[in-house]
């Protein structure tokens, strides 16, 4: 594995532009225009965004695609979830709004040096940075297996995209209504096996995280894992994204989701501490 990619130069601060917005299930898909931004994006690096009226509160987004767009330039597609007061108010803003971005911020997915088989692992709005992943991945010919879940069809991100990013693909939604009833839990031992996996990247819940690296590590493959943490910097500043990881010894220690993160290895993330922290 190449070391991990953070991007070449530094994060920027800049002043945006919400381009459009469109609602897709249970997920908005966002437009924006972020100058400079889209050239340092790596796949698993994060866009923080001022939101409300005052513009205090910073909140994180995966990046789910980079692309042209008209006389912009390279424009990013976020996935946003309304879920409270600052997505909320960010899903609500008509086209034009002036956002204050900064970004891409963290350390994204290491990519694998050769040719190997991956399996990539997305849950809901998480699955995002999975596809521009996929993207980097195929460049690299690597054989590609994706698993899309969700609690039902309108939180599975992109599953027909899925299926043309692919060579093979799993659904998973936990009511059934689309592909498999169940979990990722359920499924990602089969799937390993069958894609004769060397590397996995996941992103999605920590139970989700934690299933994907334990399976992982029983085949022996490589885990990557995109883990979400609170976050109120999403700079490094306030300590306050904490993750413990397995350091010399075998003692953890705690780092920062936003700045060590948000990628880490699955296997030297400590889950039960992990969901102490919570």
């Amino acid at each position: 594995m190449s070391s991990a990619d953070r991007p070449d130069r530094g994060p920027l601060h800049v002043t945006g532009e919400l381009l459009a917005s469109r609602r897709i299930g249970a997920h908005h898909h966002l437009t924006v225009v972020a100058p400079g931004i889209a050239d340092r994006f790596r796949p698993g690096t994060f866009l923080a965004v001022s939101t409300g009226a005052e513009r205090l509160a910073r909140r994180a987004f995966w990046i789910h695609r980079v692309k042209p767009t008209g006389g912009y330039g390279a424009t990013l597609e976020l996935v946003v979830e309304e879920r409270g007061p600052g997505t909320t108010w960010l899903v609500h803003q008509p086209p034009g709004t002036k956002l204050e971005l900064t970004g891409p911020l963290g350390r994204a997915f290491s990519l694998p040096q050769e040719p190997v088989s991956c399996v990539l692992v997305g849950e809901g709005y998480a699955a995002a940075p999975m596809f521009p992943l996929a993207e980097r991945l195929r460049e690299r010919d690597c054989s590609i297996t994706l698993v899309v879940a969700g609690a039902d069809e309108a939180h599975l991100l992109s599953a027909l995209e899925a299926r043309r990013s692919a060579r093979a693909v799993t659904v998973v939604t936990a009511d059934g209504s689309v592909g498999q009833r169940g979990s990722v839990a359920d499924v990602i031992t089969e799937v390993l096996a069958r894609a004769q996996a060397a590397v996995v990247y996941a992103a999605g819940p920590a139970p989700t995280l934690h299933a994907v690296a334990v399976a992982a590590e029983s085949i022996g493959a490589w885990s990557q894992v995109a883990l979400e943490r609170p976050l109120t910097c999403a700079t490094g500043l306030c300590q306050g994204c904490a993750v413990p990881v397995a350091g010399e010894g075998g003692h953890a220690r705690l780092v920062r989701a936003c700045f060590d993160g948000p990628v880490f290895r699955g296997d030297r993330v400590v889950w039960d501490q992990l969901e102490a922290l919570r």
